[in-house]
């Protein structure tokens, strides 16, 4: 930074939840601040503080951290009043903001100019079990996004599928979109810690929640007879925004005691629980990628997932695996069976698709790419 320079940061990343919450959207905004903090960028992020442990500011892996007081929830949803403002705050002190949506305070930050570009990324329609009170915050969401995208002088999505078929396609398609999928972190290398035996290991890992339609995962694997097979269930349920299914999910275990829950998985473990596996499961109700079964793929571990846009999308791109319709137990086993089947030589090339294609270097290389485009009008970023 030169002494002219009146950046403190060449990044300002804002979104709701962050490390150490873990979800897919988290974890976009926590490898793309981290990997750009790592390659020298000046990078802060500013989320909400979910967790009152946590501390207002500090720095996390090169990344300036900064967070809101949350004074309720709603649903998934907190409550920070402070938000925006602070937002604002460290975004005027940035050449380039990146919002990640869905966000309720969108509209507010970018309510009145912030004399700097913002990127926003658009990850997901958001998808709330149906209350009176769920559908009112999405429509408060949904019309925040639509006010947002508009102010935001470029868009990303995790695909053009997720895009075209989104509630907010007709303002998506106007926009200043690029397509770049989340970036993937190489998981290869593991040990086959959590396998138990020689029959097949079929894995998920992800929230422990209602969108994740694991109700039909655990129905599908109950109608595979083989008392060898095993179902590994990996991510939290204990912190996770909006309730989890957990209840659900134990007793499932508790019928059949071929399935182990194995809880928040982190940094090696996440190796471990794909070096396990024989076929990775994503039976979304609502689904915009699915880092996780974006890494599996990457490992040589075939997916099956349901069919919706954006979901869908890291098979059809890679052919890594197999799309059913949703809330279908039936299909879902039988995909799962056909992946089961598939040699080391087609796992091999299916890899090699995906590291291509979802690798987080080439997809940092596009992120850092738009921010300098749009940056370039605050001072030329590194």
């Amino acid at each position: 930074m030169s002494s002219k320079d009146p950046h403190e940061y060449d990044l300002c990343v804002a979104v709701n939840y962050y490390s150490p919450y873990v979800s897919g959207l988290t974890e976009v905004a926590r490898v793309l601040a981290e990997g750009l903090a790592g390659r020298g960028w000046r990078v802060a992020v500013v989320a909400v503080r979910h967790d009152p442990t946590l501390p207002l500011r500090e720095s996390r892996n090169g990344v300036d951290v900064y967070r809101s007081p949350v004074v309720a929830s709603i649903g998934r949803g907190p409550v920070s009043p402070g938000f925006p403002a602070l937002v604002r705050r460290v975004a005027r002190r940035s050449r380039v903001v990146n919002l990640h949506l869905p966000m309720l305070e969108g509209a507010l930050i970018t309510a009145l100019p912030l004399r700097v570009p913002v990127v926003t990324t658009y990850h997901i329609d958001l998808w709330l079990p149906p209350t009176l009170v769920t559908r009112a915050a999405m429509a408060a969401v949904r019309m925040s996004s639509r006010v947002t995208l508009r102010r935001s002088d470029a868009v990303v999505v995790n695909s053009d599928d997720q895009a075209r078929y989104s509630e907010l396609w007709s303002i998506l398609r106007s926009s200043q979109r690029s397509a770049i999928p989340a970036p993937c972190l190489d998981r290869r290398g593991g040990e086959a810690a959590y396998r138990e035996t020689d029959g097949p290991h079929i894995g998920f890992l992800g929230r422990i929640v209602p969108d994740k339609g694991l109700d039909y995962l655990v129905a599908a694997f109950a109608e595979i007879p083989d008392p060898e097979a095993r179902l590994l269930l990996g991510g939290d349920y204990l912190t996770v925004a909006g309730g989890s299914v957990i209840d659900r999910i134990r007793a499932a275990a508790e019928r059949d005691p071929r399935i182990r829950i194995l809880g928040l998985l982190r940094g090696r473990q996440i190796n471990d629980f794909y070096a396990s596996i024989d076929a990775f499961a994503l039976p979304s109700v609502a689904e915009s990628f699915g880092i996780a079964q974006a890494e599996a793929m990457m490992c040589g571990i075939p997916s099956v997932t349901t069919d919706l846009p954006g979901g869908r999308y890291p098979v059809l791109a890679t052919g890594m695996g197999r799309v059913v319709q949703p809330r279908d137990p039936a299909g879902l086993r039988v995909a799962l069976l056909d992946v089961l089947s598939w040699d080391a030589d087609t796992r091999r090339e299916g890899a090699k698709r995906a590291l291509e294609e979802f690798g987080v270097e080439g997809c940092l290389d596009r992120y850092a790419a738009l921010f300098r485009i749009h940056g370039a009008r605050s001072g030329a970023l590194m």
